[in-house]
């Protein structure tokens, strides 16, 4: 076997890792929204809190995206993700083992902390190991692996909830992380180490492209989050039966990752900005859409199709924001944004819609700041036009 062949199975071995990674963090951030009824049932919670209770999983990203990146470049890419996915599983099952809302918050908050690893490096290592076309597909694959992870849970949490209580979903998104961390250690091979330079920020030109693409990711997730996560509660208190939450559910995450594959190969002939604004356009009409009429099968199909086939395309944007050797550091900044906006948005959407007395509030406050993921997309544009003569971002 060639050099080059090695090196290219070496990194399709981890992409699949990587793949298997965010398979395990859509099902668990999906764990508190797939049991909704039931935890409030259990607890008495209103949906603001319920809200919270998605929301805190990003909470403390906020002030660990970026020292994450510093972190990997001191102790390797490796031994940081491989410490984030082991404390996905022990947060999952601190939140197992608990007896109420507030032992269940403190395990998503930990699970949440082993998650900003992933979620920081994941483009990273990505970008640093694929280039063109290839690069373009195995960054959404990637990105479309998150919501057939939020699939898979929405099929399995409700009933593993209802068959053993509601504390067996958090236990097997426990299990499919400890998974994931095995299958990383194993298809990394040697650890590798940073190096001892430094630590050093990106440009200033560089933190405006990073920061602008996170808010572009926060907005388009704002939409996306929010549509599945207040789906269940919805459809239950409209009166729809389980098979229908199945079906809208299913459709909405996995026809994600044949859409964003699609899209990813169609910005190559298009243009990446032409296939943004469709994807955008949609997923603001799709979400939208749920809160004014009570079509969900129609709404689930748009959103989960021709909705998001502009994900990958915004991801690349923050990945390539920032030159390699800031790259780490870039996508910390990137997720602090995203973080920001992930830990809030969900709880801002179920106040809304405990004020208008009915969960389609929460689509139609997240439709309105997803649509918000057009100007900031052009704003990014518009600054990476403007580079400077001696800054060079891939």
């Amino acid at each position: 076997m060639t050099q080059a062949s090695k090196t290219a199975r070496d990194s399709l071995a981890l992409l699949g890792a990587i793949t298997l990674s965010r398979i395990a963090l859509g099902y668990q951030i999906q764990t508190v929204a797939s049991i909704g009824p039931d935890l409030l049932a259990a607890f008495g919670i209103s949906l603001a809190v319920l809200g919270t209770l998605i929301g805190i999983y990003m909470a403390l990203g906020i002030a660990t995206a970026v020292p994450c990146g510093f972190l990997a470049q001191r102790f390797g890419d490796r031994n940081v993700i491989a410490t984030g996915l082991g404390l996905m599983a022990a947060g999952s099952l601190l939140s197992a083992l608990s007896s109420g809302p507030f032992g269940l918050g403190a395990g998503r908050f930990v699970a949440g902390a082993g998650a900003v690893a992933l979620t920081v490096l994941q483009g990273k290592v990505i970008a640093d190991r694929f280039e063109g076309r290839a690069f373009m597909l195995a960054m959404g694959l990637g990105v479309g692996a998150f919501p057939i992870g939020i699939g898979l849970g929405q099929i399995s949490h409700a009933r593993l909830s209802h068959a053993y209580g509601w504390p067996s979903p958090f236990l097997a998104g426990a299990l499919v992380a400890a998974a994931a961390a095995i299958w990383l250690v194993l298809a990394w091979g040697r650890p590798s180490y940073g190096s001892n330079r430094p630590l050093s920020l990106p440009s200033r030109h560089e933190c405006r492209l990073v920061l602008v693409a996170g808010l572009v990711w926060t907005f388009y997730n704002a939409g996306y989050f929010n549509f599945l996560a207040f789906m269940p509660t919805y459809l239950a208190a409209h009166g729809h039966p389980p098979w229908i939450a199945d079906i809208v559910i299913s459709i909405a995450t996995w026809g994600n990752l044949p859409a964003i594959l699609l899209g990813s190969f169609l910005a190559g002939r298009f243009g990446a900005d032409r296939m943004f604004l469709f994807g955008a356009g949609l997923n603001v009409l799709a979400v939208m859409g749920m809160g004014l009429l009570d079509w969900p099968l129609i709404w689930g199909t748009l959103f989960g199709t021709l909705a998001s086939v502009h994900a990958g395309i915004m991801f690349a944007k923050g990945a390539l924001s920032a030159r390699p050797e800031h790259r780490a550091v870039g996508m910390g900044l990137f997720y602090t944004t995203y973080y920001v906006g992930g830990a809030f948005i969900p709880t801002l959407c179920g106040k809304v819609a405990d004020y208008l007395g009915d969960p389609r509030g929460a689509f139609l406050c997240a439709g309105a700041l997803s649509a918000l993921a057009i100007p900031s997309y052009f704003l990014h544009r518009h600054l990476h036009a403007r580079k400077p003569a001696s800054s060079s971002t891939s």
